[in-house]
Order: C-alpha cells, then sequence, then structure tokens
C-alpha cells in the first residue's frame, strides 16, 4: 500500500483547485495589493514576476515569488512614523516590500512531481506548492472564449489576473490538502496514527519562543508575527505569572496571522495602541467590540497619531459612501477592522481561542483536530494549562516520511 501511495502525483491533488489570483511584482504597489486583498474570497494573493499588463517574450518566465495576506500589510505598516506624509508613501511602495526576504514560501514544481517529492519540499520549509492547471485540447476554445471576458475584468481592476501567457494557469497545493490526502490512507502508517504525540516525540517546542505576554503591548507582537507567518504558525498569548522561579507560561490565546488576514489596514490601529491580549479580542471572528474601537480611538487622540488618524478616517468615509449599495446575496460585509469581504470558510474557525491538546492525544486525533479547525498545528500544554509545545504539519510529515524510509 506504501508503494501506491507514494505512486501519487501532485495532480492528484488538484483535481478541482482553483487558478491562483496574481500580483505582478513590475507594476502593482502596496495600495494595489491591499485593493485585491479586499476584493478577495481568499485570504492570500500570490506575486509573479511576470507584467500581466504587456505582452511578454516566449523566453520570459512567468515565477511565484511569493505569497501575501492581510497580516503582511498590517505588519509592514505598523514599522512607519505615524505622520500623514510617512504612512502614505508606504502604500505607494512596490508590492515586493510585502515579500519575505529571508526564504521563498512558495515552490514551482511540475504536475507528475511524485507524492513524496512534494512532501520533501514542504519538510524543507516550502507552504505552498505551486502547480500548472492541466487542460484539455477539446477546451482550448472554450477557455480562450473566457479569458477574453477575464481580460476586460483585470482591465477594470488593473491588479489581479489568473492568466500567464500561452493562457496557462496555476493553482497551489498546501499542506493541509497533502496532510488530508494522506489521512485518507492512514492505514499505512499504523501503528503510529494510534501512538501519543509524546511517545512519538513529535512536541516541537522551537515554536515556543513565539509568545507573548498578555499585558505587553502588541507592537512588541509584531516581529513574532512576521515570523510565524514564515513558520505558517501563530503566536502564543501567554500569563508569565509572577513567580520568577516558575517557569509555566499559562496559554490564553493567540495572535493568528490567519485572523489577521481576514482584517482590512486599519488593524494596524489596534496593534500600535492595544495590548497583546486587547488586541486577541479586537481581531476575534466576531469583529471588534464598540468599547475597544472607542479605546484605539482615544489612544490615537493622546499619542499624536495622526497618520493612522487620518487613515481610519478615509476609510471611514469610503466605507460609509458604499453603505448604500447593496451587498452580495449570502454573504454579510464586516465592517470596523472587518472592512473585507472574505469567504465564511476563511473567516471559520479564526477565532482567538487556541486550538490545544496534551501529550496524551493521539497523532489522530492531533490530525483531525487541525484540519477540522483550518489551522496547521495545534498547541500543547500540560494539565495546569502550560505550554509545552506544539504539533505542526510539518512534524507529521517529517514523521510519516521517515516511517516510508524505514519501509523501504
Amino acid at each position: 500500500m506504501a508503494l501506491t501511495l507514494l505512486s501519487h502525483e501532485v495532480s492528484d491533488l488538484c483535481i478541482g483547485k482553483p487558478p491562483l489570483r496574481c500580483l505582478s511584482v513590475v507594476t502593482a504597489t502596496v495600495a494595489d495589493a491591499i485593493a485585491a486583498l479586499k476584493s478577495s474570497d481568499e485570504p492570500y494573493l500570490t506575486v509573479w514576476s511576470c507584467n500581466h499588463d504587456e505582452k511578454t517574450e516566449d523566453n520570459d518566465k512567468c515565477e511565484c515569488l511569493g505569497k501575501i495576506c492581510m497580516a503582511d500589510v498590517i505588519c509592514y505598516l505598523s514599522k512607519f512614523d505615524n505622520n500623514v506624509l510617512s504612512l502614505s508613501s508606504a502604500f505607494d511602495e512596490s508590492v515586493s516590500v510585502l515579500l519575505p526576504k529571508s526564504r521563498s514560501l512558495v515552490v514551482h514544481v511540475q504536475s507528475s512531481c511524485n507524492l513524496i517529492e512534494a512532501i520533501d519540499l514542504i519538510i524543507k520549509g516550502a507552504q505552498n506548492l505551486i502547480v500548472p492547471i492541466q487542460t484539455k485540447s477539446i477546451t482550448k476554445r472554450r477557455q480562450q472564449q473566457k479569458l477574453l471576458t477575464r481580460n476586460v475584468v483585470v482591465s477594470l481592476t488593473n491588479t489581479t489576473s489568473t492568466t500567464h501567457k500561452n493562457s496557462r494557469q496555476f493553482c497551489w497545493i498546501t499542506q493541509e490538502d497533502i496532510i488530508r490526502f494522506l489521512l485518507d490512507s492512514i492505514s499505512v502508517f499504523s501503528p503510529l496514527p494510534s501512538l501519543s504525540i509524546s511517545d512519538l516525540g513529535v512536541i516541537n517546542s522551537t515554536h515556543t519562543i513565539l509568545a507573548v505576554d498578555y499585558y505587553s503591548s502588541a507592537a512588541s507582537a509584531v516581529s513574532a508575527i512576521s515570523r510565524a507567518i514564515l513558520d505558517n504558525v501563530s503566536v502564543a498569548v501567554v500569563d508569565k505569572g509572577c513567580d520568577q522561579e516558575d517557569p509555566c507560561m499559562a496559554l490564553i490565546g493567540e495572535i493568528s496571522p490567519m485572523t489577521l488576514a481576514c482584517c482590512d489596514e486599519t488593524a494596524v490601529a489596534a496593534v500600535a495602541t492595544l495590548s497583546a491580549g486587547d488586541l486577541m479580542s479586537y481581531i476575534d471572528g466576531s469583529g471588534p467590540p464598540e468599547s475597544l474601537v472607542g479605546v484605539v480611538r482615544n489612544r490615537l487622540e493622546d499619542k499624536g497619531m495622526v497618520g493612522l488618524i487620518s487613515l481610519i478616517d478615509s476609510l471611514s468615509l469610503s466605507s460609509g459612501s458604499s453603505s448604500d449599495e447593496e451587498s452580495p446575496a449570502g454573504r454579510t460585509r464586516m465592517t470596523s477592522s472587518y472592512g473585507r469581504s472574505v469567504s465564511s470558510a476563511a473567516r471559520m474557525a479564526r477565532k482567538s481561542v487556541a486550538i490545544v491538546c496534551n501529550r496524551k492525544s493521539s497523532l489522530m486525533a492531533v490530525m483531525i483536530q487541525a484540519i477540522a479547525h483550518r489551522v496547521s498545528y495545534v498547541w500543547v500544554i500540560d494539565e495546569d494549562g502550560c505550554l509545552i509545545g506544539m504539533v505542526t504539519f510539518v512534524d507529521i510529515l517529517k514523521l510519516f516520511r521517515e516511517f516510508l524510509d524505514g519501509e523501504n
């Protein structure tokens, strides 16, 4: 059965995948990225080396340089001085400033790439594998007709496209996709699924450094949030207590990049003024409490943060002018820091409540728990609620990879 599993190609995981929406690093600015993210049902957009607004030469390569979400925007804007001129110039910068400088989180693969190669790429640090969408020749004429319509839409938005030269389209495979696929053949890895995560030694303690105290400023967590985006995890919000000799860090909740990804750029004001604990409540999936919205505004005025005040006022005016427009059927448009039109799937389980397990939890239970909550990790706590570490999809894939090596 292991040989059968390994014979699968990534194209088997691409069935039904929608084409990626793309921004061009040549033309797109930070402002373009924000507008595109707000109009998208998905939390992420990809950034490409090619220019979709001009005809490219045949030898020009279309390469995905990375992915961005609103959390990247919020972390980026948090670094600027809070004056109108400085913050305004930040929106005119190239979208490339939002991409990680240390390493690429996306890797191109052919549709014939086998599953074991895909797992190896994920273990080495890739979060997404970019795969060309295979199309049948009989549908080319229909696709060309769709392309004409699509190009009209692109010319109106002037930001994103789903089609590259030669009418090529791409989708991507995520860590979750691979874990779901393996879960369908979980018996291949017996007896691992029934063993505890402690016995398997799969608890990862390195990510516990991505923790901030509940009472510390949210601004102090920005670097940790940026690191969490790179590692595809979250920042733990903990209570370190008053006893200096007690190493226990009680896990209170988390600041998830995916939760921030469902906000709009005004969340940077909350980051600049609130504590880490209050930020959890502010970005919670149900929307910011009115009391905290007022607190943020008052503190901005007290600190003279005119740049952020101007940003909030300008967005309030624009949202107010469109408030009379009829929203799409079946969708409730969120306000304040949730001015984005994100899908219900993207908002699903994007709460500040951390998903937790204990040392004795079975590997199978942890996998199902993570998939059910649409996260790539589960926090591990002890009987007293103290943070021990976490189990990530990458840790699980490493375990399965070692198992398969032993079977060969």
